[in-house]
């Protein structure tokens, strides 16, 4: 009996000593993956990503527990992690506002954000119908905060939907609604005015996809699936941009839909009859009972003024850099946008990056590492604390940070230096704009 009771205890003891194993390595994992985690979070601070630029996950430390699910959701590398029991937002500057963070926590300690406490952000006013403080005048997509293809993609089909309810009489010559912007809350806004059977325009001041067009990766991460008016179901998770830009246009040509390219809205000016008149930078003009602005909140590219901007040789993004070879290209700028051009193009042109800083910041890490290691093997030329004075024919006149200028021989110049808020411009509108703080996005 005695030597059974002792097996026993055994036994007994052998598996506790197991699970202790098994709870030590846990904790010392756990504890690892912390410090680990936590050194991240120091390093992105240095290198200025720990800010974030937009929407972004805001977790409340009181309520997480520390599981995990908001890390395994997320689809981008080191934007969430774990420290000391409590999910942190790491690279919050490379965060995309997927939302798929605010989803998989299963205590509802995440929410979504834009602007911070310190750095506001100007957002229009909207209702829960889309629709601005101005009557008839409704924002979807990215300029009203929410931004990921998904979203915007609801949001331009539950806009038309308030268009619809809003029973606001049409009238004789006059459309129903003007469209303007062809990304993808203006897409899926187009195909359900035809689905409502509204007559509409859609007017977009580049080509057909918008902001997406202007993607330099080439890869779109859509973390669920879209339900896309007169198409259905879109289950798309890793694609590649032209998949979805090929699929758009698949849809628009199977439904005869109108979307003029290269047209930009230059005002939106209210009539007597509660109607408006949008007038565009050709000369055209349209009436419309209603306006949908699903544009981006970027608007159009920031211009420098220098002489010879206005040339053919200058572009403000990268399109199709597999046909340019062979030509001298200076790219302008210091941010993902630009590096992610400037890699596309050195392999078969001459290429020299000029940014006005003394060193880079707020870049993706993979992206920093890239352009320094092309720095390293001449593959792309640096020039920091430059400024471009002059486009030329022939070359580029660029002032240094010794006040010295240096001609360089060039083809083609791309600029990036971010976008003109389309502030001024809704104000114009009528359509109210405050800067806010940590505002709290609220889905539709």
């Amino acid at each position: 009996m005695d030597s059974l009771l002792l097996e026993e205890l055994l036994g007994y003891g052998v598996v506790l000593l197991i699970c202790g194993f098994i709870i030590f390595f846990y904790l010392y994992g756990k504890k690892k993956a912390s410090k680990k985690n936590a050194k991240k979070v120091e390093l992105a601070k240095v290198e200025g990503l720990h800010e974030p630029v937009s929407l972004h996950p805001f977790i409340d430390p009181n309520v997480c527990i520390g599981s995990g699910a908001c890390v395994a959701a997320c689809p981008e590398k080191d934007i969430l992690g774990i420290v000391d029991g409590k999910a942190v937002v790491i690279n919050a500057s490379n965060c995309v506002g997927h939302g798929a963070c605010f989803h998989a926590c299963p205590v509802e300690a995440i929410s979504l954000r834009i602007g911070t406490e310190k750095r506001g952000v100007d957002l229009p006013h909207v209702n829960q119908n889309f629709e601005t403080n101005m009557k008839g005048i409704y924002i979807a997509g990215e300029l009203g905060g929410m931004g990921l293809i998904k979203n915007s993609v609801e949001q331009g089909q539950q806009a038309i939907d308030s268009i619809v309810k809003s029973k606001k009489i049409s009238k004789n010559d006059c459309l129903d609604v003007v469209i303007v912007g062809a990304g993808p809350a203006g897409i899926s806004a187009t195909l359900a005015a035809k689905q409502k059977s509204l007559t509409s325009v859609t007017l977009e001041q580049d080509t057909l996809g918008g902001t997406v067009f202007t993607f330099p990766r080439s890869k779109v991460v859509m973390t669920s699936p879209m339900q896309l008016p007169l198409h259905g179901k879109v289950k798309l998770y890793d694609t590649s941009k032209q998949e979805l830009l090929d699929l758009w246009k698949k849809v628009i040509n199977e439904h005869h839909l109108e979307i003029v390219e290269n047209t930009k809205v230059d005002q939106i000016i209210p009539q007597n009859n509660d109607t408006f008149k949008v007038v565009t930078n050709t000369g055209k003009e349209y009436v419309t009972n209603n306006v949908l602005l699903s544009i981006g909140r970027r608007g159009s590219p920031r211009k420098l003024n220098v002489p010879g901007e206005d040339t053919q040789k200058v572009a403000y993004r990268l399109l199709e850099p597999e046909i340019i070879s062979g030509k001298k290209i200076i790219v302008i700028g210091g941010g993902d946008s630009a590096i992610e051009s400037a890699l596309l193009l050195k392999d078969d042109n001459e290429v020299i990056l000029s940014y006005r800083n003394d060193k880079f910041s707020r870049l993706k890490p993979k992206n920093k590492e890239n352009i320094l290691k092309a720095e390293t093997d001449n593959s792309i030329e640096i020039i920091f604390d430059s400024n471009i004075v002059s486009i030329n024919p022939d070359f580029v006149l660029l002032k240094l940070k010794d006040d010295t200028t240096r001609q360089i021989e060039n083809d083609l110049v791309y600029i990036f230096a971010g976008g003109e808020l389309p502030t001024g411009f809704l104000e114009k509108s009528g359509v109210q704009i405050t800067k806010r703080f940590g505002y709290i996005m609220k889905k539709h």
